[in-house]
């Protein structure tokens, strides 16, 4: 006998919790695959909840009127002969930790009990609730050891390492690369040894691991072979069966696109047409090849954030753009003759720290450029820090962590935090804390040539400066002759709801004033 739990599945974009509204069956009822089992109700509909396989309704964990969660059991089933596993398994442990199945749970003479038990995915980021397997450093089979990193996943804020929780052995891996991977869900399972005499759970009920989300075109890394059929049933899921009733449809005569024949609900729609579907292919390349073939690929991750991030502020933000020309000549030549005194102490002296410190110096005196407006503009909030950003091009895609309080650190301070924010974004590995609270941002571009650009304000931010390439270029100096001087173009954008031109164009003197009399910075500096 195998009790399973029916774990509630996403039933709705946004959609945390629903309504049970009503049960159409009762706890000891027999039930078959795809029959309705409970109504729920949404904020946006009504969703009909089918059975996942045969078997008798053992318990209904919410009554008629409660509000249920996603993701947590909604009834539990004793599964009929037919569909149970080959295994018994074990009593679920709390959420918080890893399910144990004791099912798998083997003795082993000489080193004690072995268990398997599911990594959960943890909360990862404030909001988070799903990432994509960026890559696994490890495979099934491999012996771990605590700690040690297992995979590499991907938000839309920044690339998250996992690490094993115990020492063992890798069991399972439910996903494959590049797959999408859900929050509270299991990543993989580990099979580790208890020691002699160290308690192992009885054989009981069973939670088992949710299966993983998938697109269409994806399977686990684990799936195994199975035909497109088996005695005349089809391989899909409960919403394909659906849709293949409402069309009156024979799904085990529909071939299927998935691997080892799964029907998806395009391949029911292909039937209908009378378009016989194309099988499941490998990925697409990331760019186009020779072939001259058209490549369509997932925007996703860090990549997704930075569009809904700047669709929300053009749509949201009436920006302008300043443009200035900044006179270096003298800040260069004071960090030539530092740069190898710092270095030496383990300093990397560029002039992004000189930059970020005089852009605070420069807020002081107009604080509106430090500062948030909220959605309809009808609240400004002067920030007391100025948490300084940076827009670094790593190999995620663009993230722009921020440096804090830069008003209360030194310039050298700053040096570091720059050299330890650019190498942690180029890598992907920015902290979430140093992703949160931005109040002023700096674009490079002149890191990759460029002179002059209109950036995009990173919302709720109301000012952005992009920094063009230092230039060697012929200037007249007081006495009317033509010298060489080191000149760097920038350009201002500013969010016009709060900003007009005269102040951004009063802050960036000030500021351009600091930058090119680098003396007279240092006598705002504390």
């Amino acid at each position: 006998m195998m009790i399973k739990d029916f774990i509630l599945p996403d039933i709705g974009e946004g959609v945390v919790e629903c309504e049970v509204m009503d049960w159409l069956v009762a706890e000891g009822d027999e039930i078959k695959e795809d029959q309705v089992v409970a109504e729920v109700m949404t904020d946006k509909a009504l969703v009909e909840i089918p059975a996942p396989f045969d078997g008798k309704v053992v318990k209904l964990f919410y009554n008629k009127g409660q509000v249920a969660k996603v993701h947590s059991p909604l009834f539990s089933v004793e599964l009929a002969a037919a569909e149970e596993a080959p295994e018994p398994a074990a009593e679920p442990v709390p959420a918080q930790a890893p399910v144990t199945t004791a099912a798998e749970t083997q003795p082993d003479t000489d080193t004690g009990a072995q268990a398997i038990e599911d990594f959960i995915l943890p909360d990862i980021g404030e909001g988070i609730v799903e990432c994509e397997v960026a890559e696994w450093l490890v495979s099934e089979g491999d012996e771990v050891v605590e700690d040690q990193p297992i995979c590499d996943v991907m938000t839309d804020k920044a690339l998250v390492q996992i690490p094993a929780v115990a020492n063992g052995v890798i069991h399972k891996l439910y996903y494959q690369k590049g797959e999408i991977a859900k929050v509270h869900q299991p990543l993989f399972a580990l099979k580790t040894t208890a020691t002699p005499g160290t308690a192992v759970p009885e054989t009981s009920v069973a939670k088992p691991a949710p299966e993983p989300v998938r697109s269409p075109d994806s399977v686990t890394a684990t799936e195994s072979p199975e035909p497109a059929a088996r005695n005349g049933k089809a391989v899909a899921s409960p919403a394909v069966r659906r849709l293949a009733r409402s069309l009156n449809v024979d799904i085990a005569k529909v071939p299927g696109s998935g691997k080892n024949g799964r029907v998806y609900k395009q391949d029911i729609q292909s039937f209908v047409d009378g378009e016989r579907p194309e099988p499941a292919s490998s990925p697409a390349p990331e760019v186009a090849d020779s072939t001259g073939l058209d490549i369509t690929a997932p925007i996703r991750g860090i990549q997704a954030a930075m569009a809904r991030q700047m669709t929300a502020s053009v749509q949201t933000i009436p920006h302008f753009t300043y443009c200035e020309e900044l006179d270096l000549t003298e800040l260069v030549a004071l960090r030539a003759k530092l740069k190898q005194r710092y270095a030496d102490k383990g300093v990397k002296l560029t002039l992004m720290p000189f930059i970020i410190k005089a852009m605070s110096v420069a807020a002081k005196e107009f604080p509106v450029l430090n500062a948030q407006v909220n959605d309809d503009c009808s609240e400004i909030t002067y920030k007391g820090d100025h948490n300084i950003g940076m827009a670094v091009d790593g190999k995620l895609g663009l993230m722009v962590p921020n440096i804090k309080q830069v008003q209360n650190k030194s310039i050298i301070e700053v040096a570091n935090e720059v050299t330890r924010l650019s190498a942690a974004a180029r890598e992907g590995r920015v902290a979430a804390e140093d992703l949160k609270g931005g109040t002023l941002s700096v674009s490079n571009i002149g890191a990759l040539g460029g002179t002059v650009a209109t950036p995009i304000i990173n919302k709720p931010e109301v000012a952005i400066v992009a920094l063009g390439k230092l230039q060697t270029l012929p200037r007249f100096n007081e006495q009317g002759e033509v010298e060489a001087r080191t000149l760097m173009q920038v350009s201002w954008s500013g969010d016009h709801r709060v900003i007009d031109g005269g102040t951004i164009a009063r802050f960036c003197n000030l500021w351009k004033s600091l930058l090119e009399n680098p003396a007279e910075m240092m006598l705002h500096l504390s």
